[in-house]
C-alpha cells in the first residue's frame, strides 16, 4: 500500500489517499475539493471507501464532492458523530466564528465503525481504535500490514489535538492516546489529521504531554 496526502487550505487539514493494486481509500476529504478529485483521478482506480476520523467541518468539506465524482463509495464514521454530518453547529462550520464559511451539510454515512471488527475492503486490511478527547467520536485507523496508524486529531507530532471544543476533554484524550495509540508497536508510523507524520516511539519519547 502507498499513502499520499493533500494538505488542505482551510485549517491545514490532511486528506489521505491509501492506494493498493485494486483501489483507493480516502480519509478525511477536506476543503481542496478539485485538487482532491484530480488526485484521485490520477490513480485511475475505483474508490473503495471514504473513512472519517471525526466529523469536524475541515475533515468533511469535500465528502459529497468525492462521492458524486466516484460512484458514491461507502462512507464510514463513528456512530457518536454521524449526525454531525448534517449539523453545522456540531461540525463547527455553523459557529459565528466561522461566518466566512458556508455551512457544511453532507449526506448521511452508510456505515458506523465497529472497533471489534477487522475490516477487509478491496485488499485493504485495517481496524479502528476509538480515540475520543478531541471530539466524542474520534477514531484512529490502524493498518497492521503496513505498520501505520492514521490518528485524526488525537495525536500530532510532538503535540495533541485541542480539547476546548464541544465534547472535547483533556483527560479523555490523554487516556485515549496512552491506551489506544501508545500500545501500538514503537516503529509504527503515525499520520495525523494536521501536520507532519511521526512515529509512536517519537511521541512516547519527545511529546511534551507525555513526559514524566
Amino acid at each position: 500500500m502507498e499513502i499520499y496526502k493533500t494538505m488542505n487550505t482551510v485549517a491545514s487539514e490532511n486528506t489521505y489517499y491509501l492506494v493498493n493494486q485494486e483501489a483507493v481509500i480516502i480519509v478525511d476529504p477536506g476543503s481542496n475539493g478539485q485538487e482532491i478529485v484530480a488526485k484521485i483521478q490520477s490513480f485511475n482506480k475505483p474508490v473503495a471507501a471514504i473513512l472519517l476520523t471525526h466529523t469536524h467541518y475541515d475533515h468533511i468539506m469535500s465528502l459529497d464532492l468525492v462521492r458524486d465524482n466516484f460512484d458514491n463509495p461507502p462512507v464510514y464514521v463513528s456512530e457518536k458523530e454521524a449526525s454531525w454530518l448534517q449539523s453545522p453547529v456540531d461540525n463547527l462550520s455553523g459557529l459565528p466564528r466561522h461566518a466566512d464559511l458556508d455551512d457544511v451539510i453532507t449526506r448521511p454515512a452508510e456505515h458506523y465503525f465497529d472497533a471489534t471488527k477487522n475490516y477487509k475492503i478491496s485488499g485493504f486490511h485495517f481496524s479502528i481504535r476509538e480515540t475520543p478527547g478531541h471530539s466524542q467520536g474520534g477514531v484512529s485507523i490502524v493498518f497492521p500490514d503496513d505498520e501505520l496508524v492514521l490518528s485524526g486529531d488525537a495525536l500530532f507530532r510532538e503535540t495533541i489535538g485541542r480539547t476546548d471544543l464541544p465534547t472535547g476533554d483533556f483527560d479523555t484524550l490523554i487516556a485515549s492516546i496512552r491506551q489506544q495509540l501508545f500500545t501500538l508497536p514503537n516503529h509504527y508510523s503515525v499520520h495525523p489529521g494536521h501536520g507532519m507524520k511521526t512515529t509512536i516511539a517519537h511521541e512516547k519519547n519527545l511529546n511534551p504531554f507525555f513526559k514524566s
